[in-house]
């Protein structure tokens, strides 16, 4: 009864994964007829279906740009970029759906030291630099056992020198992994979906408005009280926002 449960859960599993494909596919094909808004829903029928990648959101992105639907277009490319950090053709796509947005927001300078441990850790999502760092500690292993059991003093000298390259490539990429992990957690970025909202300096509706956003424009959440959500924009304004006004990114 065991092994029947199994193969029957296996079978479900690959028929659900077979659907998505072939969902994926027809969203591909409806995409390119210029059938933007059926492409849209097969494409969501896989996000309901519990499956998403970098690609699934990216195309969203595209088909909702194609629509003039600026705010989902934004929210979806940038969901792309948690699971693809640094893809070139996300980042251009998204810099153009940004350009049609209303608010023009300078970011806060940022130190040459700081320029450059962002370029450095950036370069590979959290899980990525894990397995990077697994890989290098497997090498310093088969480097090391090498070493130990090498007879010609050359080639343990190099496999000596190899193993402990390795190893320190492991210790960075296990350290990058885990600021990456800690910002991933730390932040909780979200997309304004109201044509215009105003920011209130409290949780309620009697509080002066400090500033106005609109739709398409990327917050980071703070804090939240009931249905307020405190937000920090680039420059490092913060205010109240009601929660039906943005949509979190992280909600997979």
């Amino acid at each position: 009864m065991k092994n029947i449960i199994i193969l029957f859960v296996f079978l479900t599993c690959l028929f659900a994964k077979g659907q998505a494909e072939d969902n994926f596919t027809w969203a591909t094909e409806a995409y390119n007829e210029g059938e933007f808004k059926k492409a849209i829903e097969l494409y969501e029928t896989i996000l309901e279906d519990g499956q998403h990648s970098a690609a699934l959101y990216y195309n969203l992105g595209n088909s909702y740009y194609k629509l003039n639907e600026i705010a989902s277009s934004i929210y979806y490319y940038e969901k792309a970029l948690l699971l693809s950090p640094n893809d070139p053709e996300i980042l251009n796509n998204l810099g153009y759906a940004q350009n049609m947005t209303l608010d023009a927001i300078d970011t806060m300078p940022e130190t040459g030291l700081s320029r450059i441990y962002k370029m450095a850790t950036n370069r590979l999502s959290f899980d990525q630099w894990a397995y990077v760092g697994v890989f290098f500690m497997f090498l310093f292993v088969i480097l090391y056992i090498l070493f130990y059991y090498s007879q010609y003093s050359s080639r343990k000298r190099w496999a000596f020198i190899g193993s402990f390259i390795a190893l320190f490539i492991a210790i960075v990429a296990v350290v990058f992994a885990y600021i990456q992990y800690d910002d991933f957690n730390k932040n909780q970025p979200a997309i304004v979906f109201a044509d215009e909202v105003g920011i209130n300096a409290e949780p309620n509706n009697k509080s002066d408005e400090v500033f106005v956003l609109h739709a398409g424009t990327k917050v980071n959440v703070l804090d939240e009280l009931n249905d307020w959500k405190k937000i920090r924009i680039a420059d490092g304004k913060t205010g109240w926002i009601t929660s039906e006004n943005i949509r979190l990114l992280k909600d997979f």
